[in-house]
């Protein structure tokens, strides 16, 4: 059985992050919100907070019970709905932004992790690294305690969107054999090519 842990229980993710897990089921919304209320999280709303333990034990139910493209396809959706930087141009400032936004969507002891001001992240969720290898692949080593496909859905949705015009197609490669949270390891990494 696969479980998904906070690295601290007093973090906490903003209702429209949430929203993306409902939202990503679309005709399934229903069962979505089910399965956030039985986990603690009742009819989210934007603007307000939540418990980051609550949505990771609903990524366990769905993870237990669902094949990978469920938990892909909310990673997927993020985008859509998480606070992102405004100023992304390119399929570079959109990688490296994931683990900004990551950190603007979280808080801890009612601190947002991100400070917009200063730049400055805070540390207790975990990262979202980036590393350009080269011109044309990026790496993104994930250390955090969310699933791996939920990260595979965010990173691959966010390279697609802001490919180069001259690339025809996106490659998001999962090195499971390098390193995979689901075998018990602490992070994994993911190679985006085109």
């Amino acid at each position: 059985m696969k479980k998904y842990r906070a690295f601290d229980n007093r973090v906490e993710v903003n209702g429209q992050t949430i929203l993306s897990f409902v939202n990503a089921l679309g005709s399934m919304r229903k069962i979505g919100l089910k399965i956030l209320a039985d986990n603690g999280i009742e009819n989210p709303r934007h603007g307000e907070w939540y418990l980051q333990q609550n949505w990771l034990d609903a990524f366990t139910y769905i993870a237990n019970v669902a094949d990978s493209s469920t938990l892909y396809e909310i990673g997927s959706a993020i985008f859509d709905n998480a606070e992102f930087p405004s100023e992304i141009g390119n399929i570079y400032e959109a990688l490296s932004s994931i683990d900004i936004a990551y950190h603007l969507n979280h808080r801890l002891n009612g601190e947002i992790l991100f400070d917009k001001n200063t730049k400055e992240k805070k540390k207790g969720i975990g990262n979202y690294h980036y590393k350009e290898i080269h011109k044309k692949k990026i790496e993104i080593t994930c250390d955090n305690p969310y699933p791996c496909d939920f990260d595979r859905g965010i990173i691959y949705s966010m390279a697609k969107r802001f490919k180069p015009d001259d690339a025809y197609f996106v490659k998001v490669e999962h090195e499971k054999e390098k390193s995979c949270r689901d075998n018990g390891d602490s992070y994994c990494t993911y190679n985006v090519s085109w």
